[in-house]
């Protein structure tokens, strides 16, 4: 695939334009990024973001459901869309040829979505199900509540398809007030990929565009001074433990970012990582046990997750712990921290083998940075990372700070002489 050109504008009194130009590329990619997501749901019910997304689907002022899906699919393209705390995304994936499509279908949908009553009753059947899908699947569930542990009442701790009983609460008029809100925002993003310049994608995208944009209400902010460490367990029927743990870091604009991605490498996100190696291929005390930071616009969260068996519970924790210490301590490895910068820019080499990913790439530098940063800058920035850095980042969210932990494991069960001893006291 060609290198890619990358382009961004600010279309006067509309949403931002990013476009990778690949002249070579016989595909399209179109993604709408609606700057909205669980976290912008203070005022209104748990899930709310993750249903209009739903919602988009079911139907507009032009075409059906079926319409939309028939459409796209008849000529060889593909629609989906996904919600993360922060952010909304809606995108389509074809040949080149089919980007006036794409720009159609999606523009239709994100903006002139018409809610029916009825597909609203339907679809609350559809999340229901899928929320108890999660929840009854514990290596699902145990993201939820980490999520909560870690961020407790404030909505990032939120679940991102909400309840059962919060999704009840959603009605039509819940829908378009949280629609209105924020995908009409002048901070939405629309990002593409392929053989067009900026100025061709813009003439396809003007006449779909709404006439007015406001500007954006900031969502929420997360003071990280008043954190507070928590524990939750769930307590169900199960045979293993799903075991989470948890830790504040700075958000995305933070100098660190680069050395805290380099630390999750390296304690958990590989075959080669400390956490795999001591844990499962030394101990064998898991099958499975990764690590994973996260990034917002203020705040970020560095997450290891393991399913085990149930005694070995605190031998494993002893096995984090002291590879924990020992980069706080020591920092890395000979030879350990060039490991895992070869591998971050060999996955991101990798994934820019496809168009989607140039997309991705202009869509979200826009969206969390107001640029499209250079993948070669991106690159050296990373391969500029330092052992010295990697071991201040460890430090900053390790040094003497517990984790908020989640648990999902079999009620213990009390033997019957002390309880009956318990129950006299």
């Amino acid at each position: 695939m060609s290198q890619a050109i990358y382009q961004w504008q600010q279309i006067p009194n509309g949403p931002r334009l990013a476009v990778a130009t690949l002249t070579d590329s016989e595909c399209a990619a179109l993604s709408i990024y609606i700057p909205a997501g669980s976290r912008d749901e203070s005022k209104f019910p748990t899930g709310l973001a993750h249903f209009v997304e739903h919602m988009v689907f079911k139907g507009t002022a032009r075409r059906s459901s079926r319409e939309l899906s028939f459409e796209i699919e008849n000529a060889g393209g593909q629609l989906n869309a996904c919600t993360s705390e922060d952010q909304t995304v809606y995108d389509g994936r074809g040949e080149a040829d089919l980007m006036p499509v794409l720009v159609d279908i999606l523009s239709d949908m994100v903006w002139s979505a018409t809610f029916p009553e009825a597909e609203i009753e339907l679809e609350r059947e559809v999340i229901g199900e899928e929320i108890t899908m999660y929840k009854e699947s514990p290596a699902d569930h145990i993201g939820d509540l980490i999520s909560e542990a870690l961020w407790g009442t404030h909505p990032l701790g939120n679940s991102i398809a909400g309840s059962l009983e919060s999704i009840s609460k959603i009605d039509q008029s819940t829908l378009l007030e949280f629609r209105n809100l924020h995908h009409f925002r002048s901070d939405v993003v629309i990002a593409a990929a392929g053989p067009f310049s900026l100025d061709e994608i813009l003439t396809m995208i003007l006449p779909h565009l709404p006439k007015n944009f406001h500007l954006a209400e900031p969502a929420r902010p997360f003071d990280r001074s008043e954190a507070v460490v928590r524990r939750i367990v769930d307590e169900r029927k199960t045979d293993q433990l799903q075991l989470a743990l948890a830790w504040h870091t700075p958000g995305r604009h933070a100098e660190s970012r680069h050395a805290l991605r380099m630390l999750s490498v390296m304690l958990g996100e590989t075959a080669s990582s400390r956490l795999f190696l001591e844990l499962r291929e030394e101990r064998g005390l898991c099958y499975q046990i990764s690590s994973d930071v996260t990034f917002f616009e203020e705040t970020g969260a560095f997450e290891i997750s393991a399913g085990l068996d149930p005694e070995s519970r605190d031998q494993a924790l002893a096995c984090i712990y002291r590879e924990i210490d020992d980069l706080v301590a020591n920092g890395p490895r000979r030879g350990e921290l060039d490991r895992a910068k070869r591998l971050v820019i060999a996955q991101s080499k990798l994934a820019f083998e496809s168009t989607g990913a140039h997309a991705a790439w202009a869509g979200e530098g826009v969206l969390d940075f107001g640029t499209i940063p250079s993948p070669t800058e991106w690159r050296a920035k990373v391969m500029a990372v330092t052992d010295a850095e990697v071991q201040a980042s460890a430090k900053e969210i390790f040094h003497q700070k517990h984790p908020s932990i989640a648990e999902i494991h079999q009620k213990k069960k009390v033997p019957r002489s002390r309880k009956s001893e318990f129950l006299t006291k």
